[in-house]
């Protein structure tokens, strides 16, 4: 499978910053889609590529933190490197606490911003891996029976087949049955590996 390019989204109203960390990112091999407004980018923002955010603080109509604020409202994951030429500490702390990767206070160095580039691309991987594993875990969940569910549930809880058919009004044979299939199913090769799949997707161990 063809994997989708990283891409830099860039938001800055001063053309000479845009025109100048556009002809460094691509210089050091990354595409850009560079814009003055945060409505030129919101129109053209595709959340399915994966990649970064570099936003200017300091922007027109609304400031960079309100677009990004706006962003995660609309449940959009972005790794965001914030730059400014303000660096006062509320800001920069506010920017930290939302998620920004990095908080770079202009000028910086050329280094420093490709650093922090680096760092967004990497993470929006780990995020876009991580929603992704999730995704055909949940999918496969949804082909459990009611009773293979349960099943699942008091196996992440820990419980041995005996103690599960006993909770469940049932046999032990009957348990192991389901049991086999959960697995088979899920595609879990171990009970850990089984557990591990059910905490990625957020299944709760049945309560005694």
């Amino acid at each position: 499978m063809t994997m989708t390019p990283a891409i830099v989204y860039l938001v800055d109203d001063d053309p000479g910053v845009l025109k100048a960390l556009t002809r460094l990112l691509r210089a050091s091999g990354y595409e850009v889609r560079a814009f003055a407004s945060p409505d030129e980018f919101l129109d053209q923002h595709d959340a399915a590529i994966p990649g970064c955010l570099v936003l200017d603080v300091s922007l027109p109509k609304w400031n960079g933190l309100d677009l990004h604020d706006r962003l995660a409202a609309s449940g959009v994951e972005r790794a965001v490197v914030f730059i400014t030429g303000n660096g006062d500490v509320p800001t920069s702390v506010r920017a930290m606490k939302a998620g920004a990767v990095d908080f770079l206070i202009k000028p910086f160095g050329e280094h420093e911003l490709l650093a922090a580039v680096r760092a967004a691309v990497e993470k929006d991987g780990r995020t876009r891996r991580k929603r992704s594993e999730r995704s055909s875990i949940e999918d496969r969940l949804a082909t459990l029976t009611t009773r293979e569910r349960q099943v699942l549930e008091h196996v992440v809880a820990g419980r041995l087949n005996k103690r599960i058919a006993v909770d469940l009004g049932t046999v032990e044979k009957t348990i192991k049955v389901h049991r086999g299939r959960v697995m088979q199913k899920m595609g879990a090769a171990s009970v850990v590996d089984l557990v591990r799949m059910a905490d990625v997707a957020g299944v709760r161990p049945a309560q005694p």
